[in-house]
């Protein structure tokens, strides 16, 4: 072991040995892993092994896709023996709704380019899987690209074929230090001390502590999981073909073959944490007991599932600890404020994503972002909040038990929440306000009459009509909106300007102005869709998405120049909107300035009333609007303000569900759904903002888009003939039976009486007017092009 490497990945799981090999496969070999026992000796060795490429996610499925790919090449590449099983695999609903949520799943499997799935009758699956009980199924999907793997043998092949490559690994040597240094960490071990540029924590059930040797308290904990392996059983050994992997749903298991006996595994609802601290260092490869008064209930519908396995023996009890993050994903990426430091961390399928892992950070190390959108697993996506023990105990036991409980797209469910609440919050639920959260933010979606509760469905819900009113209260009054979920960055100094107009690609607003302004990386990707202020006395504001925050500021800081100060203003700044055609109205009754003066996209200091605030004339609504930034202390006043002075104007108080249907008919795209890291801003028509006459960050490869043949596909609008369901995203698009392209996101417009949906599409199918169809919860619907902006298309009201 030498005292000085490029990169030290610690953990010698397949997650820190998937690292090693792509860091060397992509050119870095001057790295190396510490094990602080034997590779696989965590949370590897007794994984089920299970794999396949299904995940709603397009992002986290093509990942799994990578990772099944690549698994016969290590193989091939090592000479390590990896035990590949590829039967296909079952995944069976047992309710009308799961069987509905399944069939719309099966088509957005279609519009990520997953091909190898169909739909199955009970009878069908029955025949692909024949010791299976069809009692209680409705329906089954099946996918060829499943299947399991030798768990050890699959590290060793990661490790062995990393070292072919000129990386190098050490078993038994315990990593007991980090030091972060001028030029990167010096790593302390039990076999001498390491120099490196950069540290990755692939510590598994010891990233907590490894975590916080570097000062970073990583949202992670251990809980317990079981599986069983039974002796042989008849059916399965006299069969022709193996046992598929099958996932039952509605009895919270999943089964695969082990030799001529089957192993089933099973998500407890009674979840069960583990050494949330972290596992002890002289924990490796032991089990706990079996717990069967916890898993009774599932243990039981496993065994009325498959019905041969309750005349042989169990052969072994495995009941062990995995590492899982508050949402399930894995937390990947470069921590924020811990420069060279890296988590690769609560990969809780690890086989199955643990090659995309590896890829994703390999990449983004070396040549500065990865080739994929990596959002839904990097570790930005949480804040300091998330460090709260009790919060990662409530969120990581909900992901677990609701492992394969069906979740609603308008469903909110409760664990850590709520935890952060703007202040107006109990008034605002006095007043009817049902909430949603964002990061760590209560949100308002909208105002309910007392007692309503909302039902959880795939289709339109019974709060269809509330949300209605406040559209039209939008469109043809004034609504009230809480505005505390949006982002606010201050920007100053000497440089702050200059610096902008590096980050920004569009041209930067003068003083007393705003303006939109996309922000690329190096690849000319979209790095975010934000909103530039120029307040006119040398600070400047960016806002944007609020659960955006800290992946921002993670961008700010690695693009920061010398004479600049960037301040998250989250804990500071919240506010309101005021929205519709007479929102001026309500405003002039309490501004000691003259409100009239400011014109569309200005911005300025006023005083509301007795609130100093910071007030932009935008809206994403489209309709004339004032956004009204306070103070925290500020906002109950303000709010009571507010609605005092709108009262003679019938002020409606509203939620995101209504701003989100009226962005929809103005053809607003929004971030996680038009704009995302996988885009470009030709696709999306964010290139209409950019200033070609400047330097930026994403430049030359923006040029080379907009110079080259241009996108294969173009952010559209479409009309849906929708019956009872709209569209929320990935849904794909078909012209003749061929797929052209999928929604990006989708809902009701209110007041244009209208299911809309936006879309990337192929180009020569992007013209208004073109007849297309589109798979709606499953059921494919006719849709058109059409001209963006269904309402209001010259913006007279925005403007006006």
């Amino acid at each position: 072991m030498k005292s000085q490497y490029r990169v030290v990945v610690i953990g010698g799981g397949v997650v820190g040995a998937s690292v090693l090999y792509h860091l060397a496969k992509f050119g870095w070999s001057d790295v190396v892993m510490l094990e602080r026992r034997r590779l696989a000796s965590g949370s590897s060795w007794h994984a089920a092994g299970g794999i396949h490429a299904l995940n709603a996610d397009p992002n986290m499925a093509s990942l799994q896709a990578y990772t099944i790919d690549l698994l016969s090449e290590i193989e091939k590449e090592s000479g390590q023996n990896i035990g590949l099983h590829m039967t296909g695999g079952l995944t069976l609903a047992g309710t009308p709704e799961r069987w509905e949520w399944l069939q719309a799943n099966y088509r957005i499997f279609q519009s990520i380019g997953i091909d190898d799935c169909e739909l199955l009758t009970p009878e069908e699956a029955q025949r692909r899987c024949p010791i299976m009980s069809t009692d209680g199924v409705l329906g089954a999907m099946w996918a060829d690209r499943e299947g399991y793997i030798d768990t050890t043998g699959t590290v060793q092949a990661y490790a062995t074929a990393a070292k072919k490559r000129g990386a190098e690994y050490y078993e038994e040597t315990k990593v007991e230090s980090l030091t972060q240094t001028a030029d990167g960490w010096q790593v302390v071990t039990d076999k001498g001390t390491i120099t490196c540029e950069h540290v990755v924590n692939a510590a598994g059930l010891w990233a907590k502590q490894v975590g916080r040797m570097a000062g970073v308290e990583l949202p992670v904990s251990p809980l317990k999981h079981h599986y069983l392996i039974t002796d042989t059983v008849p059916e399965v050994a006299e069969a022709e073909f193996e046992m598929p992997m099958t996932v039952d749903l509605e009895g919270f298991t999943y089964m695969r073959q082990d030799q001529k006996g089957v192993l089933v595994g099973i998500y407890e609802v009674d979840h069960e944490h583990w050494a949330m601290d972290g596992a002890p260092w002289n924990y490796g490869e032991e089990l706990f007991q079996e717990q069967l008064d916890r898993i009774e209930n599932e243990l039981t519908l496993g065994f009325e599932r498959y019905p041969s396995i309750q005349n042989v023996g169990i052969k072994t009890w495995v009941n062990g600890a995995f590492t899982f993050s508050p949402d399930g994903n894995p937390l990947v990426g470069p921590v924020p404020g811990k420069r060279g430091y890296w988590s690769a961390c609560a990969v809780m399928a690890g086989f199955l994503q643990g090659g995309g892992v590896g890829k994703t950070l390999a990449e983004w190390m070396i040549h500065g972002e990865p080739e994929a959108d990596a959002w839904p697993m990097d570790v930005a996506r949480y804040g300091d909040f998330a460090q709260n023990k009790r919060y990662i105990r409530e969120t990581t036991g909900q992901f677990y038990s609701r492992r394969f409980v069906m979740t609603y797209p308008n469903e909110q469910l409760p664990a850590g929440r709520p935890l952060k609440m703007a202040p107006a919050h109990d008034a605002m639920t006095e007043a009817g306000c049902k909430w949603g959260v964002s990061w760590d933010l209560e949100v308002p979606l909208y105002f309910a009459p007392k007692g309503f509760e909302e039902t959880p469905t795939l289709k339109r819900s019974n709060a269809h009509d509330i949300v209605a009113e406040e559209c039209k209260a939008i469109r043809e009054g004034v609504g009230l909106l809480d505005i505390s979920g949006f982002s606010r960055f201050e920007v100053s100094g000497p440089n702050a300007e200059a610096w902008l107009d590096k980050v920004m690609a569009s041209k930067l607003p003068g003083p007393g102005r705003a303006k939109l302004a996309p922000m690329l990386g190096e690849t000319g990707r979209l790095k975010g869709d934000l909103t530039v202020l120029n307040w006119g006395d040398g600070t400047w504001w960016i806002m944007g998405s609020y659960y955006l925050r800290a992946w921002h500021m993670r961008w700010f800081d690695d693009h920061m120049m010398e004479g600049v100060t960037v301040r998250d203003l989250g804990e500071e700044y919240c506010g309101f909107a005021v929205v519709g055609p007479k929102s001026q109205a309500v405003i002039e009754k309490l501004a000691e300035q003259d409100i009239s003066d400011l014109k569309f996209m200005g911005c300025g200091d006023f005083d509301i009333g007795l609130v100093r605030a910071r007030v932009a004339r935008m809206s994403v609504t489209g309709e004339k609007g004032y956004e009204i930034n306070c103070r925290y202390g500020d906002h109950i006043k303000l709010r009571r303000m507010l609605l005092d002075a709108g009262a003679d104007e019938g002020i409606r108080e509203c939620g995101f569900n209504a701003m989100l249907s009226t962005r929809l008919e103005k053809s607003f795209g929004i971030w996680s759904a038009e704009f995302t890291q996988a885009y470009t801003p030709g696709m999306t028509g964010m290139d209409r903002w950019i200033d070609w006459d400047k330097d930026f960050v994403g430049k030359d490869a923006a040029l080379a888009e907009r110079d080259g043949n241009g996108p294969a596909q173009l952010q559209v609008t479409l009309e849906v003939d929708a019956v009872d369901a709209d569209a929320s995203g990935y849904e794909p698009i078909w012209s003749n039976g061929e797929r052209v392209g999928f929604v990006t996101s989708g809902g009701y417009g209110h007041y244009t009486g209208k299911s809309l949906a936006m879309a990337l599409i192929n180009r020569d199918k992007a013209e208004p007017g073109t007849e297309l169809t589109v798979h709606v919860v499953g059921v494919e619907r006719p849709a058109r092009v059409v001209t963006p902006s269904p309402y209001d298309p010259q913006g007279k009201a925005m403007r006006g």
